[in-house]
């Protein structure tokens, strides 16, 4: 099954797109699934398991099977009591689900981990370092489906008609995506590509779906989020500077600081004032799993630690910083479970309660006359061509693979038709 997952370029289908079958190369005694979904107005995965469950649970079983682990707990947030009646029944013995609470980030891998099991993953490591291994729901999806990965599961929300959850062909352009949801009812508008926490503003309206495109969210063009999204660099190093009042604030609230970890957004923020302590203050960039939260929710002045740590990171690395403690001596805060953003506020704080709060999954048979995929979906090297120019090829077929020995994931042509183009992306026209 390892080689049909490899085959089939199934990678994790919540976050970066680490290659699955790579993942379950290694034994772990606990096998999470991250059904938390705690991105304002996304559904995607509460439709899936709601609709899919069967597929997700026998998906969960192969992935058991391959670690070796002995538990399997799927975690999922305590307001969607239909969805756990739904997989209650269908669950076998060595399976349970874990309720969540309703709070942003309960979605982030090392907090999943932590209220799960009650362990904390040591900075900069993997759920491996305490025995677990997590997958999204529709990456499991994906294994027990043991066919190549052409389409993808995404909500679209927001400023649109028809909020909906859709199953859309990889390569398609999100302008498509947004027409099949009714449209947009704001103009200008803009699109942030994820959740609306940790999203890129989308690069265009051809921006193609990707293998790991859980979302988009349509808002409009003068929204303050958007206008977060906007802020270059500069004004964000610029207002740092001469706002930061060393309140803390964005240190109380973060999710990893909570969890024990050497982070402190604020020092972040005051390494960009005081060089000569650079070093020092910087170090702790190194673990900020830019949940966004500091800079969104927490800072009274509006400013960007997030974003602070995340240009940081690249420096710390290159002067060798890094924690060098012993992982027994991790203890989280002791008021961690207290400091949770309940997803209510986080909503209301980003002007997003206005927005219909709904995502149902619909099949609304999406078929784009064209196709453009990138070569670059997933951890590791980009893939290469295994097509040319003028070459006809079927939905399922291969179309490009990463080099031999290579990190990496195969991509599939997720409809039929001519290959018109191979630089940099596989462009497919369908055919007439």
């Amino acid at each position: 099954m390892s080689d049909s997952i490899e085959r089939n370029g199934v990678v994790g289908a919540g976050g970066a797109g680490f290659p699955t079958a790579v993942k379950l190369q290694r034994q772990a005694e606990t096998y999470i699934v991250n059904g938390a979904e705690c991105e304002p107005l996304l559904h995607k995965d509460k439709e899936l398991l709601l609709h899919c469950g069967a597929e997700m649970l026998a998906g969960l079983r192969t992935a058991m099977e391959r670690v070796g682990a002995r538990r399997g707990v799927i975690g999922i947030k305590e307001k969607y009591a239909d969805v756990m009646l739904a997989l209650e029944p269908l669950l076998s013995s060595d399976m349970e689900i874990c309720s969540l609470r309703d709070v942003y980030p309960a979605g982030d891998e090392f907090v999943l981990v932590y209220d799960l099991t009650g362990r904390v993953i040591p900075p900069g490591g993997l759920p491996l370092d305490v025995g677990a291994v997590v997958s999204n729901v529709e990456t499991l999806i994906n294994v027990a489906r043991n066919r190549p990965v052409t389409h993808k599961y995404l909500t679209v929300a927001g400023a649109v008609a028809e909020p909906v959850t859709l199953h859309v062909p990889v390569g398609m352009a999100i302008g498509e995506v947004i027409a099949a949801a009714g449209g947009a009812t704001a103009s200008p508008f803009e699109v942030l590509v994820g959740g609306a926490m940790m999203a890129q503003l989308a690069q265009g309206l051809q921006q193609p779906v990707t293998k790991t495109t859980g979302g988009l969210i349509v808002l409009p063009r003068d929204h303050a989020l958007i206008r977060r999204y906007l802020r270059t660099w500069i004004a964000m190093d610029r207002i740092g500077k001469s706002a930061c009042d060393q309140c803390s604030f964005c240190t109380e609230l973060c999710p990893r600081y909570l969890l024990g970890h050497p982070i402190e957004p604020h020092k972040a923020m005051r390494a960009l004032c005081f060089a000569p302590d650079k070093d020092r203050l910087m170090m702790g960039t190194l673990y900020c799993c830019e949940c966004n939260l500091c800079s969104l929710f927490s800072c009274p002045e509006d400013l960007d630690p997030k974003d602070v740590c995340a240009h940081d990171k690249k420096f710390a690395r290159e002067r060798g910083l890094g924690w060098q403690g012993r992982p027994e001596d991790i203890r989280p805060h002791p008021v961690a479970n207290h400091r949770r953003i309940p997803t209510h506020r986080l909503m209301a704080k980003l002007g997003l309660s206005g927005f219909r709060n709904v995502g149902p999954l619909e099949d609304r048979g999406l078929a784009p006359r064209r196709i453009v995929v990138p070569l670059q979906q997933h951890v590791g090297v980009p893939a290469v061509p295994t097509v040319r120019p003028g070459e006809a090829v079927q939905a399922g077929d291969l179309i490009a693979a990463p080099p031999a020995g290579k990190l990496g994931a195969n991509i599939h042509a997720s409809i039929s038709g001519t290959v018109r183009d191979v630089s940099g992306a596989v462009v497919i026209e369908a055919s007439k």
